[in-house]
């Protein structure tokens, strides 16, 4: 979506000038109503409820955040590079201990802000010690670099704070309601749409978006295929935790993480240095750090088979909203 769109319309000119799309707002919108289409369809086949567990409110305040996080994710492409902002989202680690610790009350030992420190140091070389085409996006290259990181910077630390306070309040929900996965889509997405709706109308953006679609119709075609793959994505997050449990999830998402970086680099000319290699290894090394030394936990003697998962969800509760509360928690 970052890309230029040229008008080739009767009226086009034989060399048209370059349009960006820069309504980040609209492609929210389009990615939430076809989630909330597709939970729609999943709550009549499975038979469940449809009525809210929880409170409007509750389900409000996820989407708000889920909503300014997503749109911060959307705008911050314009500004980075995307394998600035794949790696970036391994860091989100801290911003979840934080909320983790002042919504649930939760404590981390030292291994865990270890992890945590050590993927954010990465995470700051790869920033630091790149050139203009590995940090920023193509969309920016008329800006300095200077400024294109700075402002690429606070959109992402836009996206991890509002993007942890999503999943740990999404976390609190299951434990504290008896909630199916599906409902919480539906609601949540719903509040999103009404959320996208006023904010494109207040900001007066609809009018334009609509416009741009109409000139550039492959546009809306990339939206939409961005939107249909998102959404299927979380249907096979939810797949994979069910079946074959939060660790092997967990490296599978690592793993998709480094393979993402790599073929951005190949299909866009991002070329790493050598300094951003060592923070990608020290990245990926401390997360796989984390999932092996929870699996050596969970095949250790005395050590309950869910100590892992529990350990993982708790960390990352991004993803806690795919499983459902867990047994102990239904009682």
């Amino acid at each position: 979506m970052t890309r230029p769109f040229y008008y080739t319309g009767e009226e086009a000119e034989p060399e048209p000038e370059p349009e960006m799309f820069k309504y980040s707002v609209f492609i929210v919108l389009c990615n939430r109503i076809v989630s909330c289409f597709v939970a729609l369809i999943a709550i009549n086949v499975s038979k469940t409820s449809m009525k809210p567990v929880a409170p409007i409110h509750k389900y409000f305040a996820v989407s708000l955040s889920n909503v300014v996080a997503t749109t911060c994710q959307y705008e911050a492409l314009r500004y980075v590079s995307f394998p600035v902002q794949t790696l970036g989202k391994c860091a989100k680690m801290i911003p979840v201990m934080i909320w983790g610790y002042f919504i649930s009350k939760k404590r981390y030992g030292v291994k865990d802000y270890a992890i945590a420190l050590g993927v954010t140091l990465g995470c700051t070389v790869f920033l630091l010690y790149g050139d203009q085409s590995t940090i920023s996006s193509k969309a920016s290259s008329k800006k300095t670099m200077a400024e294109t990181s700075i402002y690429g910077l606070m959109l992402m630390l836009g996206y991890l704070g509002f993007d942890g306070f999503t999943s740990t309040f999404q976390d609190k929900l299951f434990k504290g309601y008896q909630m199916e996965t599906y409902n919480q889509m539906l609601y949540i997405t719903g509040c999103s749409v009404l959320l996208s709706l006023f904010t494109l109308f207040t900001s007066r953006q609809m009018g334009p978006a609509l416009v741009f679609l109409i000139r550039h119709p492959d546009c809306f075609g990339s939206i939409m295929m961005l939107s249909m793959a998102s959404t299927m994505g979380q249907l096979f997050i939810l797949y994979t935790i069910k079946e074959f449990g939060a660790l092997l999830f967990a490296t599978i998402m690592t793993t998709r993480q480094f393979l993402s970086i790599l073929l951005s680099c190949v299909l866009f000319a991002h070329p790493l240095t050598w300094p951003q290699w060592g923070g990608t290894g020290m990245v990926f090394g401390s997360l796989y750090y984390k999932a092996f030394k929870g699996k050596e936990k969970k095949n250790g003697p005395g050590t309950a088979s869910d100590a892992t998962a529990l350990s993982l969800e708790e960390d990352d509760p991004a993803k806690v909203d795919m499983l459902g509360p867990r047994d102990d928690e239904r009682q």
